[in-house]
């Protein structure tokens, strides 16, 4: 497996990723409607585009091949990570996640899915609180994590 920064021409193919995971991965924990609306298929590419440029963004490889990516800001706000079904609990996602984490100082928050909140957990994460976020009507329940780091030597 290889981790590499995002470049531009990732994006449709972690697009697809995105909403693939989306709608296998979190399915257990979803409803069709909140996958639905969650992850549409019709992404607006040149936003995550610029999204995923402007943070600090990396995805893992295995043979050429996409298998997941995350991306974080300045802030220590971890906005997504995702990989691809055919790769759950083979480490890369923690891998993801270490890039992440290393990339800022102090605090990592995130927004957790229900799927997502044990690995969060398992890394050390707080749950702050549990949220419903309301997409299209419907409401999708989640849960603010945190993380203390400590300081970069």
């Amino acid at each position: 497996m290889e981790i590499r920064r995002y470049q531009p021409g990732d994006c449709q193919a972690v697009a697809e990723l995105f909403y693939k995971t989306v709608h296998t991965v979190n399915a257990g924990d979803y409803t069709k409607a909140q996958l639905a609306v969650w992850a549409t298929g019709e992404p607006d590419l040149k936003q995550w585009d610029q999204s995923l440029q402007s943070h600090f963004s990396v995805v893992a490889l295995e043979n050429d091949n996409l298998i997941g990516f995350g991306d974080i800001d300045q802030a220590g706000y971890l906005d997504r990570l995702f990989v691809h079904a055919d790769y759950q609990r083979r480490g890369v996602a923690t891998a993801i996640c270490h890039q992440l984490e290393q990339a800022v100082a102090g605090r990592v928050i995130t927004h957790a899915s229900i799927t997502a909140r044990p690995f969060f957990e398992s890394r050390g994460y707080q749950v702050i609180r549990e949220q419903q976020v309301a997409r299209q009507g419907v409401l999708l329940t989640n849960f603010v994590m945190e993380k203390e780091q400590s300081s970069v030597d």
